[in-house]
């Protein structure tokens, strides 16, 4: 071999090959993933690849390895990004700026401002992912929290510090209720993430449904359903992340995201998209494994402060047994289902307390208040039950007392329990109103 093919032969080499540990090359790219020879990195460090333009370098996180290659996963979409591109190792992770200017402000995955209101001032750097609280750390949840919403505080009375899921199909009025606990609930800060919504959902959650009051003590946080499937799950960690930063100030925050089952479908495209294999519905056992250690990350702390955290869950068709809500339901400290037959009939928030439970509710609530819940729920319940054979006349009068008392106090009840999203009642305002009306007292 001649001595310029041999020069050639190592030229080549050395330009498919990294220089340093710190930098890799492209192999292949198979529309989610990058696969790389190298550079040297662990699961969850920050990478760079370069796409022809230094200054418009795109961002990927390690997510796992293959036959001694480097998976990751970019932020961005990796237009311009070419065979043998360079990718260099950032060594940190993925941290979002917190702080409590971000409080009426809407903020990316990553933490930057997208609402044209300028920078904002940080007061730290967060880590999105941080370690599991200490079970000891963790004050009992014995104070109740006042949501507004009188469905809830009445009959399914939530606790500071409590994780409760708002189980509903599409078009139920999910975002409506999440809306006015929002507005009304009694906290020092409320974090909102939306995952995976419609560009055209942000806007008018934001000014219809949040509207000024709401937002003016929210923070949030939006990942559409354009972005990444790893810009989604990070929407959810980064959410989390800023409300244990308010947390950790003494706080009370109201934790929403909206919702959980987006964040699993976004978490699946990853684990499967890295060799996962499909268990459950299509979902890779990284979900399963990972909603727990998102929601433990809420909770009250006996050195202060709480996160109070409201997930809603997408049912498929109407399934309450559909693998994510099966799961959810198991791991959360109470669940609130709405009901597509109730918002049918106009009764909203279209919440079915025959089948929501609050698993907290014996803990904050006084014997009375806890005897008012289980009347209000037993005459629902009595006159559901029996409501073919009333709507048909069938049912004659005196025959079953507890049907009698039930047509007589049930449409008071209803009328009491809807309300519209600017309607504001406090617990003990929805509590005296309820009483009145189950002791056969004329409703004010």
């Amino acid at each position: 071999m001649s001595p310029s093919a041999v020069l050639e032969r190592y030229a080549g080499e050395l330009a498919r090959r990294p220089m340093s540990a710190g930098v890799g090359r492209l192999l292949s790219f198979n529309g989610l993933v990058i696969e790389a020879s190298g550079p040297d990195v662990r699961i969850g460090e920050l990478c760079e690849v370069e796409n022809g333009d230094p200054a418009q370098a795109i961002r990927a996180e390690v997510v796992g390895f293959r036959e001694g290659n480097v998976l990751l996963m970019p932020f961005g979409h990796p237009r311009g990004v070419a065979a043998g591109a360079r990718i260099r190792a950032l060594r940190r992770v993925l941290q979002v700026p917190v702080g409590r200017g971000f409080m009426g402000r809407v903020i990316d995955a990553f933490g930057q401002p997208i609402d044209g209101g300028g920078p904002i001032a940080a007061e730290a750097m967060a880590d999105i992912a941080r370690p599991p609280i200490n079970p000891l750390l963790r004050a009992p949840l014995d104070t109740a929290l006042e949501t507004g919403v009188r469905s809830i505080d009445v009959a399914l009375p939530m606790a500071r510090g409590q994780r409760m899921g708002v189980f509903a199909g599409s078009g139920v009025g999910k975002s409506t209720l999440l809306g006015m606990m929002t507005r009304h609930v009694n906290a020092d800060v409320v974090v909102v993430v939306l995952v995976g919504e419609r560009g055209r959902e942000v806007g008018e959650f934001i000014d219809e449904t949040l509207g000024t009051v709401g937002r003016s003590r929210a923070v949030m946080v939006v990942a559409t359903a354009d972005e990444p499937a790893l810009v989604r799950t990070n929407a959810v960690h980064t959410g989390h992340a800023i409300a244990e930063y308010f947390r950790d100030l003494r706080m009370n925050v109201l934790l929403i995201v909206d919702s959980i089952t987006r964040f699993a479908m976004a978490q699946r495209e990853v684990g499967l998209a890295v060799g996962e294999p499909p268990t459950s519905r299509g979902y890779p056992p990284s979900v399963f494994n990972l909603l727990p250690q998102i929601l433990e990350r809420g909770g009250r702390m006996r050195a202060g402060g709480s996160i109070s955290a409201i997930y809603s869950v997408l049912v498929e068709g109407d399934d309450m047994n559909e693998p994510i809500a099966d799961h959810m339901r198991a791991i959360l400290d109470g669940h609130v289902v709405l009901s597509r037959d109730l918002a049918a009939r106009g009764q909203l928030p279209a919440i079915d307390l025959m089948s929501s439970v609050s698993r907290l509710a014996s803990k904050v609530t006084r014997p009375d208040e806890l005897d008012l819940a289980r009347r209000v729920k037993s005459i629902i319940t009595t006159y559901e039950s029996s409501r073919d054979l009333i709507d048909m006349g069938a049912y004659q009068a005196g025959a079953n007392s507890a049907i009698d008392e039930a047509i007589v106090l049930y449409p008071a009840i209803v009328r009491a329990l809807c309300q519209t999203p600017e309607q504001r009642s406090s617990r003990q305002e929805s509590i005296q109103l309820l009483g009145r009306i189950v002791s056969g007292e004329r409703a004010a």
